[in-house]
């Protein structure tokens, strides 16, 4: 599941490449309809340009032809159409640039201008279909598309009036559409079109990238201090010049957020501190308790016991002393451990031999079995001796307690200096720690000893952390733990 949630992750994309994606769409699917629009267009005044040079190209033929009838003093009579002579009607194909052909008005070929036709086959008739949508349309005339041999017609059939206005024939003109001149022009406008295309396309990739950096700029100046929102530190309110309505609503409900939170955080450290101080009190009741029970029952039982004329009354007397004592004594280490750890190190830095220093404090113990290494003969770093000392002491004394049920029991004590930080490692092959207490060790008065208060942790932590340093632990149940110090260097 995780693996899968991280795919979905790295497959999203950011607002700024949505924004230029989309940019770009618009920018392409616009050009394309323009691209379209304009070749129906072309599509359109082509068909409209032939209609009518067709229509023209009719009206012409007609004049001619009564004219001809007129001429040579015919009739303007059906019956008389076919007195027109093949040699004027060749002409009128010719200037024209058309076939001609003349039906009566019942749909029998008279006359036509192809070459090929021969006298003596059978006459040629108009379809029925043809006849009756030519009498019944109003314009009376009617328009069809042909292909003859793989080229586009255009076949048009309209009436011949004579002088009264009535029909006395029918002319069929088989125009051929040659578009060569508006497929020229056509591609012509696409090369325009496409070089214009070119230079927008252009011209959108960077308006997009621009605008879309503009756009989200706002938004990932508020994701950089979202990301740096801490609970238990001042937050800076983002001042935004620039941006949209929507931006500034967020950039305000932002800083809202960030007004309450230190709102929030201050009531939480309080009510932590009263917590801690409260849980400090309560630990501090438990541990004087327990040698304050002893002492009680110490006292009775002397009351009961003590005979000022025995013999040994200076010695019942000298033995209650020592138990009084020794409770005492235990009381003053409850309250010194405590005062310890309530005194937070002052950062009383001076210059420090880190290898010279934390030798020193590894010699105090006298154990065979505890040893020291280091990778130079000295480092410096800023930090108080006797912290430093203290620090050392008590992870070795930690160390050093887990291994009394250990065979063959061993500590190194390191010092390691690094490119940026010294590094001061306590390590030991005790029991080590379980993992279900690890995320407890730093925590006051946890322990998993049965002596002891569980404070000197947490004061190691927090000497180390006043000089700008870590600790940390890596631990293996049955081999052993290693405390890690990491303190910046001069």
């Amino acid at each position: 599941m995780p693996n899968t949630r991280y795919a979905m992750k790295q497959k999203r994309l950011s607002l700024q490449t949505r924004i230029f994606i989309s940019m770009l769409l618009v920018v392409f699917i616009a050009s394309i309809l323009i691209i379209g629009v304009a070749v129906l267009q072309y599509r359109e005044q082509a068909k409209d340009y032939h209609n009518g040079r067709l229509l023209r190209k009719e009206n012409a033929i007609k004049r001619s032809l009564t004219y001809q009838l007129d001429d040579a003093s015919f009739l303007l009579e059906s019956r008389n159409l076919a007195f027109i002579t093949q040699k004027k009607l060749n002409e009128i194909s010719k200037i024209h640039r058309l076939k001609i052909n003349i039906f009566d008005v019942n749909g029998k070929l008279l006359k036509t201008s192809y070459t090929e036709y021969k006298n003596n086959a059978e006459p040629e008739m108009l379809d029925k279909d043809i006849l009756y949508r030519l009498a019944h349309n109003h314009k009376h005339r009617v328009v069809e598309n042909k292909i003859f041999k793989d080229e586009k017609f255009i076949a048009s059939y309209s009436y011949i009036y004579n002088e009264k206005a009535q029909p006395i024939g029918i002319l069929n003109i088989p125009y051929l559409e040659k578009g060569d001149f508006f497929q020229k022009e056509l591609n012509e406008l696409l090369k325009r079109i496409f070089f214009a295309f070119f230079i927008v396309v252009l011209l959108a990739v960077g308006i997009a990238y621009f605008s879309s950096r503009y756009i989200t700029r706002p938004i990932k100046t508020l994701i950089d201090k979202m990301q740096r929102t801490e609970l238990d530190k001042s937050n800076e309110k983002i001042q935004l010049q620039g941006g949209s309505e929507e931006i500034h609503n967020l950039v305000e409900a932002y800083n809202a957020m960030i007004d309450q939170l230190e709102e929030s955080a201050v009531k939480l450290a309080q009510s932590e501190r009263e917590s801690a101080w409260r849980e400090m009190a309560k630990q501090v009741a438990h541990e004087i308790k327990n040698p304050l029970t002893p002492m009680r029952l110490s006292v009775q039982s002397f009351q009961r016991r003590f005979d000022p004329t025995a013999k040994d009354a200076q010695e019942q007397l000298n033995s209650f002393s020592q138990t009084i004592i020794q409770q005492i004594d235990t009381m003053t280490s409850i309250a010194s451990a405590f005062s310890d750890f309530a005194k937070m190190p002052t950062a009383k830095k001076e210059r420090l031999d880190v290898v010279k220093v934390v030798k020193h404090a590894v010699e105090i113990f006298a154990e065979p079995h505890i040893s020291f290494y280091s990778n130079v003969k000295e480092c410096f770093i800023d930090f108080d001796k006797t912290q430093m000392v203290r620090v050392v002491t008590n992870l070795v004394k930690n160390a050093n307690q887990a291994l009394s049920e250990v065979p063959n029991p061993k500590i190194e004590v390191k010092v390691t200096d690094t490119e940026k930080a010294i590094q001061i490692s306590v390590a030991d092959n005790g029991n080590g720690i379980a993992d279900d207490v690890k995320s407890h060790v730093f925590e006051p008065k946890f322990t998993t000893k049965s002596s002891g208060m569980g404070l000197g942790l947490p004061m190691v932590k927090s000497i180390i952390e006043a000089y700008g340093g870590n600790i940390q632990f890596v631990s293996e149940p049955g081999k052993g733990t290693v405390f890690t110090l990491s303190i910046p260097k001069l």
